[in-house]
């Protein structure tokens, strides 16, 4: 199972530094990918806690690419119903160019909390409709990056006379992950996307939707995608009211196994600080205490 690493993108003090210190740990140690998180505008009050200081995902996924070769980069997760889908498909294929093919796109539709920061961004009317735009957003990116030049057709966007240029180094195949936990986001995973990105989500959750994946991959005629799941780590704390990788690093390694077992490919960690000091030795106690014990159960 690989290991990645959200990046400090957000809350008080993410910047340069902490970015940097954070991505040159992840490849120190060995791990194969950082993630940057996306929101742009969330209202005052609660939300703006976690988010309202928050880095431009595809800014910083840049800046980091740039500098550090050896990973590749993520988004946990884009929502292209805030944004535009013909600008991102522009800004994602000039960035796989700038890192080599390097970029992992994970997209999402938002939840229903989410109205708000729509109403900000002047895109309310697209709430209703946003799991539609994403579908229609992966099927317009997938145009485009093949280099296809007939005419696109939908509901949101019609492309009739274009000239798209340079192409992404991955192509039409530059992965594509999905976000989110409900049945829907599952069946978008098997039938349009590379792979199925999971969040606040254990074990048990991933070993009762892989035979639904399995399922609706099988009916759509494509492989099963495969599972990452992004997750919170709290050494030495109690749980959240969602799902964490939290207590000593035993109970930790253990979970971990069992994320392994359950047919995770890639976890990806989240630690809840952006001061760079504390974000590496949280690393670097996950690698010594944790994954170097996985052979101990099982894993």
């Amino acid at each position: 199972m690989r290991v990645g690493l959200v990046l400090p993108t957000t809350g008080a003090g993410a910047g340069p530094e902490a970015l940097d210190a954070a991505a040159a740990a992840a490849a120190r140690l060995g791990w194969s990918s950082v993630w940057v998180t996306d929101h742009l505008l969330v209202p005052a009050g609660p939300e703006a806690r976690a988010y309202g200081w928050v880095l431009e995902a595809t800014t910083a996924a840049a800046w980091v690419a740039a500098r550090h070769p050896s990973l590749r980069i993520g988004f946990s997760v884009l929502i292209p119903a805030m944004r535009d889908a013909p600008l991102l498909a522009k800004q994602l294929a000039t960035l796989d160019v700038l890192a080599g093919g390097r970029l992992t796109v994970g997209v999402g539709s938002s939840e229903e909390h989410d109205l708000p920061e729509y109403e900000n961004l002047g895109k309310a009317d697209r709430f209703r409709r946003r799991g539609r735009y994403l579908d229609e957003a992966i099927a317009l990116w997938r145009h485009l990056w093949a280099g296809r030049t007939d005419p696109f057709e939908g509901t949101f966007h019609t492309l009739r006379n274009f000239t798209f240029a340079p192409l992404p180094v991955q192509g039409a195949a530059l992965p594509i992950v999905c976000g989110g936990r409900s049945d829907r986001v599952l069946r978008r995973a098997a039938q349009l996307c590379d792979g199925y990105h999971a969040a606040q989500t254990g074990p048990r959750d991933v070993r009762e939707r892989v035979p639904k994946l399995r399922a609706l991959a099988a009916a759509a005629g494509r492989a099963v995608p495969p599972v990452s799941v992004r997750v919170r780590v709290r050494f030495d704390q109690g749980p959240l009211g969602v799902y964490s990788l939290h207590g000593r690093s035993e109970a930790i390694a253990r979970e971990v196994a069992a994320f392994a077992k359950a047919g995770v490919e890639e976890l990806v960690l989240a630690f809840e600080t952006t001061d760079p000091a504390r974000l590496v030795a949280a690393m670097e106690r996950f690698q010594d205490e944790v994954l170097a014990t996985l052979a101990g159960y099982g894993a």
